[in-house]
């Protein structure tokens, strides 16, 4: 059955001629596997986004929801029923028709609890998905989830082959990946290259696209170069043809190179970050993580790492964010490490003559895990500068990302680093911050039945007001509490070699190509 499949999906895809027109990627770290039920890295997403696709898709403005398989739906007036009705010339792969049995199968398997989803919440408050015929889905809700449609364009909602996922059984994702995207799976090394090919019978792009399929490319091969000055190199030499993994420091070189051009989102939604264990020893005082949010100087980041790509954050959510609350308070962003040593010195930790901090015969040490590539080493690094300054000594342990999430799934540090992409407040703070998400990704391990309340409010709002109102409460309470440190909003850029044309950067969770069907040699 396996080989068989497998053959399927090989002759659904075009066969390549010797000079075959491939789209080549750069990315700087890879992802653990290609499972989007079982991870929520955005290095997995992006290729996902490629190769699988969802029942509704987003537009470029990051807002609009429109038709992807399904074609259409209607929410009943109490915004607990979504009625899809689905097209009915979407294929796998492999070949085999989509129905709605594989929508409801892959949608159930995002809820069983055995597969252990950091993405569950997603889905929304769940009482049943059916299949009343091939072609019609029904969604019912317990309560009320006014961003259920946005959330379902994520890529843990996408459609997926039950036989595929059968016959891989552990290594689906990592060996094969049956999807419905106008690409097909081909191939996987472990950091070094992920390869897939056109899928020929594609035909159901979403409406964003002015070509709905089959996607102009005959392949994208996405190849992973952690060194900096190589990527630089390679984009800038015409090797690659475009990356959203460029250090911030050569953006304006490449933006003068005629070759080049940069693009941007509608919206630079994604936090650089880090956060709390909370129920850790050293820093379960408020006081403590609040200094230590102080003791920082934001702008110095921006400008030394980022090279101006980026905005100093002071708050968790960026001001234009929907449902942003500019009441928040953004003590948190405010450099003064006078006043961060005054709030140490109240919880007992006091400097001693080694220049460290001690609190009953202790030392205030704290482990920090982080990803090896990219920013975060640096980021790391600068942070343990400006701790230094105030007697914390910090140590850091940096992972390969295709490791990353197995070692902070084993809760041993103090602290992590990470970049996260949202889409609204709602997104954001209910993803990371309810108590349902513990252990992972809330890994703060925070447990507050007010902010669950209040989150629960905003979620299942009908009205935009009580949405608002609600959400507002939950920042207030997660800012005062101090549970991450808020470093930078960063700047997203989409570095293309203009031998490939029309091309716009998306930004759905962290895809700044998204399907790439327009997108052509």
């Amino acid at each position: 059955m396996m080989r068989s499949l497998l053959a399927a999906i090989a002759s659904a895809c075009l066969a390549l001629p010797a000079a075959a027109q491939t789209l080549t990627l750069l990315r700087n770290i890879d992802a653990p596997h290609y499972d989007p039920a079982r991870t929520s890295a955005g290095a997995t997403a992006e290729i996902v986004f490629i190769i699988g696709d969802t029942l509704v898709g987003l537009d470029y403005d990051l807002k609009t929801v429109t038709p992807l398989l399904a074609k259409s739906w209607t929410v009943s007036p109490d915004g607990k029923l979504y009625t899809f009705k689905l097209r009915d010339d979407v294929t796998f792969c492999s070949g085999r028709k989509m129905t709605a049995a594989d929508v409801v199968f892959s949608f159930k398997r995002v809820l069983d609890p055995e597969i252990k989803s950091p993405f569950v919440w997603r889905m929304g408050p769940v009482k049943d998905i059916r299949a009343p015929d091939p072609h019609t889905v029904e969604y019912e809700l317990e309560a009320p989830f006014g961003e259920l449609l946005l959330q379902l364009t994520n890529f843990q909602a996408t459609v997926l082959n039950p036989e595929n996922v059968a016959a891989l059984g552990k290594d689906f994702g990592v060996k094969g990946f049956d999807g419905t995207g106008p690409f097909c799976f081909q191939s996987w090394e472990p950091r070094n290259q992920t390869v897939a090919l056109r899928h020929a019978a594609y035909r159901w792009g979403p409406p964003l696209y002015k070509n709905p399929g089959p996607a102009k490319y005959e392949r994208v091969v996405w190849r992973i170069v952690p060194e900096e000055a190589a990527r630089l190199a390679a984009m800038a030499s015409g090797q690659i043809d475009m990356t959203y993994s460029m250090p911030d420091q050569y953006l304006p070189q490449l933006a003068k190179m005629p070759s080049i051009e940069i693009l941007r989102p509608a919206a630079n939604l994604r936090l650089f970050y880090f956060g709390f264990k909370a129920s850790r020893e050293n820093v379960s005082d408020p006081r403590v993580r609040t200094a230590l949010s102080q003791a920082i100087d934001r702008r110095q980041l921006v400008d030394a790492i980022y090279f101006g790509n980026g905005e100093p954050a002071a708050t968790y959510l960026h001001p234009k964010t929907p449902d942003f609350d500019p009441a928040t308070s953004t003590h948190l962003g405010t450099y003064d490490p006078a006043a961060a040593g005054r709030l140490l010195d109240e919880a007992g930790w006091t400097l001693s003559g080694d220049g460290f901090r001690y609190k009953d015969g202790k030392k205030l040490t704290l482990l920090l895990y982080g990803f090896a590539g990219g920013r975060s080493p640096k980021m790391a690094e600068a942070v343990q500068g400006f701790w230094r300054k105030i007697g914390v000594d910090l140590q850091l342990q940096m992972w390969d990302g295709t490791i990353v999430f197995s070692k902070l799934a084993q809760q041993d540090y103090d602290l992590w680093s990470i970049a996260f992409p949202y889409s609204s407040a709602g997104d954001a703070l209910r993803l990371y911050f309810h108590s349902t998400n513990i252990p992972t990704p809330n890994r703060m391990n925070w447990k507050d039945p007010q902010t669950d309340r209040w989150l629960e409010a905003g979620v299942t709002a009908l009205d935009a007001k009580a949405r608002f109102d609600a959400f507002a409460q939950v920042q207030k309470i997660v800012h005062q509490n101090a549970l991450w440190v808020p470093l930078v909003h960063e700047g997203l850029a989409l570095v293309v070699n203009k031998r490939v044309k029309n091309v716009r950067a998306h930004h759905v969770y962290t895809s700044m190509i998204y399907k790439a069907l327009d997108a052509s040699p």
